[in-house]
């Protein structure tokens, strides 16, 4: 958590309000990746390309711990 408390005053002019929360939403994947020892690069790989398919109803699958609980099966 260190780099992210270190970025956090570089990160208040962002551009405007509504970065914030998406920041926040990606610090927060980011971490999560880090902490399960999931590659961030592959994960956002395997990720990214079915986001704009991918039914709102499932996407809890796609979350790091469910993505990685998929990959071991």
């Amino acid at each position: 958590m260190r780099p992210v408390a270190l970025g956090r005053k570089n990160w208040l002019h962002v551009g405007d309000q509504s970065a914030g929360p998406k920041i926040a939403a990606i610090i927060s994947i980011v971490e999560t990746c880090r902490r399960l020892d999931i590659k961030l690069r592959e994960y956002l790989h395997d990720i990214l390309p079915k986001l704009a398919d991918w039914p709102i109803t499932r996407i809890a699958e796609l979350t790091p711990t469910a993505w990685k609980a998929a990959r071991k099966s």
